[in-house]
């Protein structure tokens, strides 16, 4: 679920689709709020976007280690805590000013909406429409942080964008990385190779090229030129993750292969990512054939250079969030390539709980249930942070695809006659459309599939699942886990599912100081697949 882009030029390729007009707004108050915006140092050339102006009341902002706040912007956790307004700019030149109207499609209310007070504004270019992924990335233009005190008659400053987002070091670990993590890195990156394999099916589905990429990760004592062969783990990341933030995990599986902690494995880290959102390796009539291209295409040339199984036992999964999904779609999909799945916290996998709503009830609403309550999307410690309704109606602010829940259709959607996904469900009122959800079963509701094509299934997938998941998951994924369970069992099938008390979307592979124990764990269930009694866990 929640937690960058395959290429410009596949991004902006999306950006020439129709566009089906924003309507994400509120009622037109008598006098809308104007904000102007210029074009400064930020860029010598002209240039093109989604203008996005962010503001939060100065009280509630967060400033940096220098005490300064140097940056606004929405979070999923506060999901009202910024205002945001939204639009596309298709032309900006140097010492150009474009005047963006903050009440026509904007989130939570338009700006004039806005209570009284001293707040804090920022005006961000998302140059390459992927904030709705994964929020400012290299290239954006960005204006400084400005105070604005709003009232009545009070004119807004001009917002000029003077700064560009700088690319990103690959090897920047997260700020909470252990110092074990941070004394491994660079050992670990004399161990780790960036891939970068254009897919010809993915080429030619989009007439283009488009590159898969990956990091692949040898084990101590790996030779190239040795008789040794090992298991492979491929594993991808959730939403909002990609191949510029692999990192951490390549340091720490590193490390913990280096101390005995894992064992002595080849990893592969895939990225999911693209600029629908993540497409889940799944072969999709808007995305394209994802699942074959890493089957078909990328497994085995990464089995030709690397001493790898080359074998199902030897080819293992794991993934979380939308990467659990992911693995868990690529297991029972391609049931005789993969020796086993060890999916974490996954996106819904029965589509009777889609984080909450039975997509298959009468009448079936996305945003109201039938207590006519707002379905609740988010939660921390019992409590409820966001909806669905809020985080969909933010998202379509933030731009027409890439995020979390456009993303869900670029995969599941057949295409509409715009040719763009069909819509599951409306965005203004909630209501889902059951013909849509009918080809997301026929082609993506996994416990479905296992329902209704076990018998053949079975002889190459039972007991390969194993699932883990919190019971107080923050997106409420506990649910759909259950009665894919539930499926399985009652298909008399073998399989593992664990629902680990308390835990979060967060904090589920956490034990004590150790952020990583639950992999460890998982590695060794996997290396017994690949070496029958060869390996013990310490």
């Amino acid at each position: 679920m929640l937690l960058r882009s395959c290429t410009i030029v596949f991004a902006l390729s999306l950006a020439l689709l129709p566009v089906r007009p924003a309507t994400a707004r509120t009622d037109a108050p008598a006098t809308h709020t104007i904000v102007n915006v210029s074009l400064g140092a930020a860029s010598t050339m002209p240039t093109s976007g989604r203008l996005l102006v962010f503001a939060t009341l100065a009280k509630d902002a967060r400033p940096g280690k220098d005490g300064k706040v140097t940056e606004i912007a929405m979070s999923p956790f506060s999901p009202k805590a910024v205002a945001i307004a939204a639009r596309e700019i298709s032309r900006i030149a140097p010492g150009d000013t474009v005047g963006i109207d903050a009440d026509e499609t904007a989130f939570p209310q338009g700006f004039s909406q806005l209570p009284p007070g001293d707040y804090l504004v920022q005006a961000i270019l998302d140059v390459n429409h992927d904030y709705n992924y994964g929020g400012r990335s290299p290239g954006d233009l960005s204006s400084a942080v400005v105070p604005v005190k709003v009232a009545p008659g009070l004119a807004w400053p001009v917002l000029t964008l003077t700064d560009k987002v700088p690319a990103r070091d690959n090897w920047t670990l997260p700020p909470n990385a252990s110092q074990d993590a941070r004394d491994a890195a660079p050992e670990a990156r004399k161990h780790a190779t960036a891939i970068d394999f254009v897919s010809p099916s993915l080429s030619a589905f989009w007439g283009r090229p488009i590159h898969m990429k990956a990091w692949v990760l040898t084990p101590p004592g790996y030779k190239p030129d040795g008789g040794e062969r090992y298991p492979v783990v491929y594993e991808t990341h959730g939403f909002g993750g990609s191949f510029e933030h692999y990192a951490g995990s390549v340091v720490n599986a590193w490390a913990a292969m280096s101390k005995g902690q894992m064992p002595r494995m080849v990893w592969v880290f895939l990225d999911e990512s693209s600029p629908t959102g993540t497409h889940e390796f799944a072969d999709s009539v808007n995305n394209g054939p994802w699942g074959e291209a890493l089957t078909t295409e990328l497994i085995p040339s990464l089995e030709k250079q690397y001493k790898m199984d080359g074998k199902a036992s030897g080819r293992l999964l794991n993934g979380h969030s939308s990467g659990g999904w992911a693995t868990l779609w690529l297991q029972t999909r391609y049931p005789k390539i993969f020796g086993g799945t060890w999916s974490t916290s996954p996106d819904p996998s029965d589509f009777h709980d889609f984080t909450g709503t039975d997509l298959y009830a009468s009448n079936a609403n996305l945003y109201y249930g039938a207590d006519g309550k707002e379905t609740p999307l988010i939660r921390d410690r019992g409590k409820v942070i966001a909806t669905m309704k809020t985080f969909a109606q933010l998202e379509r602010v933030l731009g027409e695809y890439g995020g979390q829940i456009a993303s869900f259709e670029w995969v599941f959607s057949p295409r509409a006659a715009d040719g763009r996904p069909a819509p599951m469900f409306d965005r203004d009122t909630g209501a889902v459309d059951p013909a849509v959800v009918i080809y997301w079963r026929d082609h993506y509701d996994i416990a479905w599939r296992l329902k209704n094509h076990w018998p053949e299934l079975k002889p190459d997938l039972d007991g390969k699942i194993h699932l883990y998941v919190g019971t107080a998951d923050t997106f409420y994924l506990d649910g759909a886990a259950h009665k894919l369970q539930a499926v399985l069992d009652g298909l008399h099938a073998k399989s593992s599912f664990h629902f680990l008390e308390g835990r979060t979307h967060g904090n589920l592979y956490v034990e004590g100081d150790d952020k990583i124990a639950l992999l460890k764990k998982i590695t060794w269930e996997m290396y017994e697949v690949a070496r029958p009694g060869k390996g013990k866990a310490p």
